[in-house]
């Protein structure tokens, strides 16, 4: 199972940073590039723990659907999400938060596995890590955009 480490700094305060990484309504603007919609479960507002969200997107050409759910919560220092259903075989993303001098330091852990066995593998080698790894980066660049302005006050 790939593990993807991403470390960010963001010159914001760590409550902000936890809101909006956990903001609904920031993770579909960071997520334009796909289109990416909550659908189901809480489809705004900060997700808690226990609750779902069901998200579309477009991937690689097709729509996909899928639901994680708010599995650890330890405001303001870490958050998990888990798959529930969707196209990866599983994923666990951790959200981690510690203050610094200058602001927050926010470190992502993505945790998954792919689908179809030795194909899935194969594909994680070839292509899939790569991709998801950009995706949360870019997801991390809006965030720390953001939570660094004023923008941050439109959504929380």
């Amino acid at each position: 199972m790939p593990l993807i480490k991403i470390k960010t700094l963001i010159q914001a305060p760590i409550q902000r940073c936890f809101d909006l990484s956990r903001s609904i309504d920031l993770h579909q603007i960071s997520m334009k590039q796909t289109n990416e919609k909550a659908i189901a479960g809480r489809t705004s507002g900060l997700i808690q723990l226990g609750e779902q969200v069901t998200w579309q997107a477009k991937h690689f050409g097709s729509t996909q659907k899928l639901t994680v759910h708010i599995t650890a919560f330890d405001a303001p220092f870490f958050f998990a999400d888990e798959l529930l259903k969707g196209t990866f075989k599983s994923f666990r993303h951790e959200h981690h938060f510690k203050e610094i001098p200058s602001g927050t330091l926010m470190t992502d852990f993505f945790d998954f596995e792919a689908p179809l066995g030795f194909l899935g593998q194969f594909a994680n080698q070839l292509f899939l890590t790569k991709y998801m790894k950009k995706l949360l980066q870019e997801r991390n660049q809006v965030l720390q955009e953001i939570a660094e302005s004023e923008r941050w006050k439109e959504i929380l």
